[in-house]
């Protein structure tokens, strides 16, 4: 399937995103000064702004291109969650059935940027034992119904809480049953059973981390081949794709390399996100019945556009069709 066939058959897909969801705040403004107090820059705020971030960037990618989306993760009853659900719905991402819970947090990354430069993050969160949307029956209730109606169910894990492999082996179960589509972006330090899942998308360092090999020493190469293998003996996902930075993004099945496609970026200003939008497009290719290779060619194109934007983003149907 082509750029263009793949962008049609999109809105015929019905995808959940599963994973810690978190609102990104920006405040924006410009440096003139030290300050007297301490040696630290003294920022006059400009402006601001607050975009979806971790799991809810994934379903925010998935929702710009026409894929009939839905998020589950656990929302506080706070302001931040309010402000996160209203640019969901105004994106067209279902958020109805997430759980909300007094006292938890909503998950804020605050990011101070002066002359779009970062100059510090800061994060408001729970312990991640406040998160788990599975401790009572009317979440285990919503995620289920959730999984019966999407054809793809996307794993986005931050490692905030909300996956746990209680929560894996459910979606896996449920998943099973309906014949959907299963993508994990992993966290392997996490140590979570991810055997049999459809897709899986570690970077280069988490790729390492699960293969149980070393960083290479200075000087050596890359061992992609070894890596692909040793993933597919330990977790044997259908497909797996590992992204490679500025090496592009290399597509394995069955244990064995098939391609290794070359990075789409002309312009690298902000990398946060961009795993994000690759299993975005990834998932949403494989569910409209792309082969890999294809899935994988939308999701490089893809994440070549948006780390050209500042933080978390999106890629438009216009801004694919430009590079096709």
């Amino acid at each position: 399937m082509n750029i263009a066939e793949l962008l049609a058959a999109f809105p015929t897909r019905r995808i959940l995103v599963v994973g810690d969801l978190m609102l990104d705040h920006y405040i924006l403004g410009d440096v003139h000064r030290i300050s007297p107090e301490a040696p630290v820059p003294v920022v006059q705020a400009t402006g601001q702004t607050r975009v979806a971030g971790g799991a809810a960037n994934v379903a925010h990618n998935l929702a710009a291109v026409g894929v009939r989306t839905e998020v589950f993760g656990l929302l506080g009853q706070d302001e931040a969650a309010r402000f996160l659900t209203e640019i969901l719905e105004q994106n067209g991402v279902a958020a109805a059935r997430c759980p909300r819970r007094a006292g938890t947090p909503t998950i804020v990354k605050t990011r101070v940027v002066a002359r779009r430069q970062q100059l510090c993050r800061i994060d408001h969160e729970g312990p991640r034992s406040l998160y788990d949307p599975l401790s009572d029956e009317a979440g285990a209730a919503a995620l289920a119904a959730a999984v019966a109606e999407a054809d793809a169910v996307i794993v986005s894990d931050y490692a905030k809480g909300v996956v746990t492999q209680a929560l894996l082996d459910r979606v896996r179960e449920l998943a099973k049953a309906s014949g959907a589509l299963v993508a994990v972006d992993p966290k392997p330090s996490r140590r979570l059973d991810l055997r049999g899942f459809g897709l899986l998308t570690p970077n280069k360092g988490e790729a390492l981390q699960l293969a149980g090999l070393a960083e290479p020493a200075a000087g050596e190469e890359y061992p992609l081949a070894d890596i692909c293998a040793r993933i597919h003996a330990e977790f044997a996902p259908a497909v797996l794709v590992v992204t490679l930075g500025a090496d592009g993004m290399a597509i394995s099945r069955g244990g064995r390399v098939e391609q290794v496609l070359p990075t789409e970026a002309r312009e690298v200003f902000d990398v946060s996100g961009a795993g994000d939008t690759v299993i975005a497009f990834l998932a949403a290719a494989l569910a409209c019945g792309a082969l890999p290779v294809a899935a994988a060619r939308i999701a490089n194109l893809a994440a070549g556009v948006v780390v050209s934007k500042m933080g978390t983003a999106t890629v438009s149907p216009a801004e694919l069709m430009k590079l096709s």
